[in-house]
């Protein structure tokens, strides 16, 4: 029991580190907030974390392991309504981590580690999108030009990537409380399944419009 102590209060220091950036931004928050959140001292802190940066590099790891988890499953997306919980489910674990989309340029110019993975983030949403756009043209679901997949692939991924910043522009005091979660990610799944509506045929065409209309009207 002794020796499993250690690992609880380093797991529970990122739950609660990950609380605060998520609420005030990395940028925001000190080791001191977080030592007096948690009820330890700052030594007991940096026992387990020398540094702000390794909180950050840990919570990173523990999102990138998970998103990429999710984005392997892409190749699974045969028609809209795949998609739609896909891209769904995709925006919650970006919500679950929003504070490193809502800081991330300046954190990516603090970090270099953050930087570097980061760069291979775009690269795996990327393949992954466009393992989706092949699924779906498998399945019958889009028909896209080979010339077309590569932007169109880039713009989703832009979206995927920048649609909390965009939502927080439109409403900094709101857009990141927990409150304004669910909308958010029905905008966000909403706005990059859009780009695929020239290339999506009648019926899911058709059937992405109900399912925006439903979610809207919930």
């Amino acid at each position: 029991m002794v020796k499993k102590a250690p690992r609880r209060t380093a797991e529970r220091i990122l739950e609660v580190t990950l609380e605060l950036f998520n609420r005030f931004g990395e940028p925001n928050v000190s080791t001191t907030l977080i030592s007096a959140e948690l009820g330890i001292s700052p030594g007991n802190l940096y026992y387990h974390y020398p540094a702000k940066d390794e909180l950050i590099n840990s919570l990173f790891d523990r999102y990138e392991k998970s998103l990429n988890d999710l984005l392997n499953a892409s190749d699974d997306v045969r028609d809209v309504e795949d998609a739609w919980f896909f891209m769904h489910t995709l925006f919650e674990l970006i919500w679950e981590h929003r504070f490193l989309y809502r800081d991330l340029n300046d954190l990516l110019s603090k970090n270099r580690r953050l930087e570097t993975h980061f760069q291979s983030v775009l690269k795996n949403k990327t393949r992954s999108v466009k393992a989706l756009l092949d699924s779906m043209s498998r399945a019958g679901a889009v028909r896209i030009d080979s010339r077309e997949v590569e932007a169109t692939a880039t713009s989703m991924v832009v979206v995927l990537t920048y649609w909390l910043s965009f939502e927080y522009v439109r409403d900094p005091r709101n857009a990141l409380e927990p409150g304004s979660a669910q909308a958010a990610l029905m905008r966000g799944a909403h706005h990059v399944l859009n780009l695929l509506v020239p290339y999506l045929e009648a019926e899911q065409r058709t059937h992405l419009q109900r399912l925006a209309g439903a979610y809207t009207a919930s």
